[in-house]
């Protein structure tokens, strides 16, 4: 699912973590900020993500991704946005419908023998009478 460039929101910051000057001197760090809402995704793609129980999707319907483990800004961009393409792949994966399909008269048979046999076999664990 192609998302246009326009609708997706850069910025750069301070990365956390160790790192040392590179740390404290260089943005390079990058949150990605995508307004569901107002993207031309399908719709049913688009309910597929707001209702996904994901931290990354704000309750206004942004979806916010944090980049920050490469030096460089353009890697961890390219990061981001392959990490919004992720789920936006996975939210507009529609699961196949499962059919219920009736037992075989062999899966059948097979059940209710194994269930005899370990009945015999509990009944066989019982008190010796003499």
């Amino acid at each position: 699912m192609p998302i246009p460039e326009h609708e997706v929101e850069f910025s750069a910051m301070r990365a956390q973590g160790p790192g040392g000057q590179n740390v404290n001197k260089v943005s390079s760090a990058v949150h990605l900020r995508f307004d569901i809402r107002a993207s031309s995704l399908p719709q049913y793609v688009k309910d597929r993500l707001l209702a996904w129980p994901d931290q990354r999707v704000s309750k206004e319907g942004v979806v916010v991704i944090k980049a920050q483990t490469a030096r460089t800004q353009e890697k961890n961009k390219a990061e981001a946005w392959a990490r919004l393409l992720e789920l936006v792949a996975a939210a507009s994966h529609l699961p196949r419908v499962r059919r219920a399909t009736k037992p075989t008269r062999g899966s059948t048979l097979r059940r209710l023998k194994s269930k005899t046999v370990r009945a015999e076999v509990k009944a066989g664990r019982g008190r010796v009478v003499d």
